[in-house]
């Protein structure tokens, strides 16, 4: 047995998580993405290959010109190594080919941990991109152009990325913070209703576990909301986005080593039912499910009282987000709810104990380790169809 003593060191990494907010950041005037692409090493031209949604591409037909005018209005400084469409939705976290291809493009045009992978989309291509980003050479300088209202002011915002595996979301991913996150709000101008309304409900979530001022605002400006007012739609976006940024920086778990997800309140059920669709329905349509069933639960075993379940319920249905699908009726072999297997799916997920977020009032969350399942049937019972 060896007398060497053991060799311990505590290694402390730091990180910035950076939100910027922005509108046409690809006019040749407008500097940020010069001034970010600079922010590190002098003298080089920073090189960068891009990758935008084909849904994105489409309904801003002037994007991929647009680009290529910048970064040649700016070449002294910056070196535009390619431009990549790649497909919109669940179905690229699926498939390996295409992380195949962004990697193949990597090598190619010889892009090292100095230069950036700049992704512009939906959560599902900042997924892939990102995580593309996160493996190469161990890691590369990503910047992610959210372009939903989810991904604005939610999903685009975090450290994480994800990617698919034999059914599972976001079975395969990493924590790694990106270079930065530009909040371009020009993107929402061209995006189509359903997804404008998907991000309002990671807003209702996060107001929900943290604010209970912000639940109030929301329930205040919903018919503006509802008429998509831009300036109700960059307040949401913005103040559900600082809550988010604010809870990854100071919980104390940002790369959640623990059990603890408060930010994934409504998200057992959401996950499943998204999967149990074959993703039909959205991400932001399974969380409203997801949420309004854990608001009938939490009111269900005596914790949230029944006006405040009423008030949470009426602002998902005021704002057109489901609270019902098909999908949750749906049956196991063993003649069980399907959708009860997105709890052990979940702490799967999570590891450790399982640990649920549920709501004592708005504004104010509490955690369990188990739930009743005869109690969340009766939830689902009692979801408005």
């Amino acid at each position: 047995m060896s007398s060497l003593p053991n060799i311990e060191h505590s290694i402390a990494i730091p990180y910035q998580l950076r939100v910027l907010f922005t509108e046409r950041a690809f006019e040749p005037a407008n500097p940020l993405v010069r001034q970010l692409l600079c922010t590190k090493e002098s003298g080089a031209r920073r090189k960068a290959i891009i990758y935008i949604d084909e849904g994105v591409a489409t309904a801003n037909s002037q994007l991929v010109p647009q680009i290529e005018a910048y970064f040649q209005h700016h070449r002294a400084d910056l070196n535009l190594r390619g431009i990549h469409l790649l497909p919109a939705g669940e179905p690229i976290k699926n498939e390996t080919d295409y992380l195949k291809q962004i990697y193949a493009q990597i090598e190619d045009q010889k892009i090292c941990r100095h230069s950036y992978l700049i992704a512009i989309g939906g959560g599902a291509l900042l997924d892939t991109v990102g995580f593309a980003a996160a493996t190469a050479h161990r890691g590369i300088r990503h910047i992610r152009f959210p372009t939903t209202t989810l991904g604005q002011g939610d999903a685009g915002v975090g450290v994480k990325n994800g990617f698919n595996f034999r059914g599972k979301k976001n079975f395969v991913g990493t924590f790694s913070p990106p270079f930065a996150v530009v909040n371009d709000f020009a993107f929402l101008e061209t995006l189509p209703e359903k997804h404008l309304r998907n991000g309002y409900i990671e807003a209702i979530k996060v107001a929900l576990i943290r604010d209970a001022s912000f639940f109030e605002w929301i329930e205040s400006n919903a018919d503006a909301l509802n008429r998509f007012d831009p300036d109700a739609l960059r307040q949401l976006v913005h103040t559900s986005a600082q809550h988010h940024v604010t809870h990854i920086a100071t919980s104390g778990d940002p790369f959640e080593m623990g059990s603890v997800r408060p930010l994934d309140f409504g998200h057992w059920a959401a996950h499943k039912l998204e999967q149990l669709s074959d993703f039909r329905i959205s991400h932001g349509e399974a969380v409203a499910i997801g949420i309004a069933i854990d608001t009938l639960y939490s009111q269900n075993i005596g914790y949230l009282d029944a006006p405040s379940a009423d008030r949470i319920l009426a602002l998902i249905k005021k704002l057109h987000l489901p609270t019902y699908a098909p999908e949750l009726e749906l049956q196991t072999s063993e003649n069980q709810n399907a959708t009860l297997a997105g709890l052990e799916e979940f702490r799967e997920h999570l590891g450790g104990l399982l640990t649920i977020t549920l709501l004592k009032q708005i504004g104010q969350r509490f955690e369990v380790h188990e739930m009743d399942t005869e109690k969340i049937l009766q939830s689902i019972a009692q979801l408005p169809r």
